[in-house]
C-alpha cells in the first residue's frame, strides 16, 4: 500500500479497527474503478471514502451480560446443592479488610472462616443448603441485634450458618435450598466507618471443618438474554 495510504489506515484503524475492516471491504473496489491508485487523486478518494464511511457507520452493540451463580451439585443428582444467599458478588476490601475466606483478622492472629456476600439492608436472604435450621444464636455475645441461623442438611452432611440475618424461620423448619430464609440486616451501627453491608456464610463439611464457600458457589457470566 502507498505511504500516505497507509498511515491514514493505522491512525483509522487504531481509533475504530472493526470499522475498519468492513468500511474498506465495501468500498475498495468503487475507489479504485473510479480512481487508480496510482495517482494521488486515487489514493486521495479511497481514504476519504473510507473515513466517510466509518464517520457514518454505528459500531455494534455489546452483548449485555449478566453475572450467575452456580452451585455444586454434591450428590450427583442433577441439581444445585448450594446457593448464593443474596445473590451479589463476594465482599471486597473495605476500611475492615477483606471478605474471602481465610483473610487476615484481629492483626494476624485468627483466619476468616467464612465468605462475605454483599447484601443490601433489608433484602430477602436465602437459604445456601437445605435441610433444617438446627440453631438460631447471636453473632456476637451481649449483642442481640445480629443474629446468625444455621441450617443442617443430614443427608449430605453439610452444615451451613448464615450471620447477620433477620430470621422468618425458627428452629425445626425445613428449608430448601434458595428459598428465603430472612432479611439482611444493617451492619453500619456496629461497624461504622465503612464496613460493607453483607452476610457472612460459614460452610461446614462431613468432617465439622469449615471449608470455602466460594468452591461451592461460582460465578460466571452469561448473556441477559440467555432465557
Amino acid at each position: 500500500m502507498f505511504p500516505d495510504v497507509r498511515q491514514r489506515f493505522q491512525k483509522l484503524a487504531a481509533d475504530r479497527p472493526l470499522l475498519i475492516l468492513a468500511a474498506s471491504v465495501a468500498i475498495c473496489a468503487t475507489a479504485a474503478v473510479a480512481a487508480p491508485l496510482s495517482r494521488p487523486e486515487g489514493r486521495a478518494t479511497l481514504v476519504s471514502a473510507v473515513e466517510q464511511a466509518v464517520a457514518t457507520a454505528t459500531p455494534p452493540r455489546p452483548t449485555p451480560m449478566r453475572l450467575v451463580w452456580e452451585g455444586a451439585d454434591v450428590d450427583g443428582d442433577g441439581r444445585a446443592d448450594f446457593a448464593n444467599p443474596t445473590g451479589q458478588e463476594p465482599r471486597g476490601h473495605d476500611a475492615y479488610g477483606e471478605g474471602e475466606f481465610g483473610a487476615s483478622r484481629d492483626g494476624g492472629s485468627r483466619r476468616h472462616e467464612g465468605v462475605d456476600f454483599r447484601a443490601d439492608a433489608g433484602q430477602a436472604v436465602e437459604a445456601p443448603i437445605s435441610g433444617y435450621v438446627t440453631r438460631i444464636g447471636y453473632a456476637y455475645p451481649g449483642d442481640q441485634t445480629l443474629k446468625f441461623i444455621e441450617i443442617t442438611n443430614p443427608a449430605l452432611r453439610y452444615a451451613a450458618r448464615i450471620f447477620y440475618v433477620n430470621p422468618d424461620v425458627a428452629v425445626g423448619d425445613a428449608v430448601a435450598v434458595g428459598q428465603p430464609i430472612g432479611r439482611a440486616h444493617s451492619l453500619q451501627r456496629k461497624y461504622p466507618g465503612g464496613m460493607t453491608n453483607h452476610v457472612h456464610l460459614e460452610v461446614m463439611d462431613r468432617a465439622e471443618h469449615r471449608i470455602d464457600a466460594a468452591r461451592m458457589i461460582v460465578a460466571r457470566l452469561e448473556s441477559a438474554t440467555a432465557d
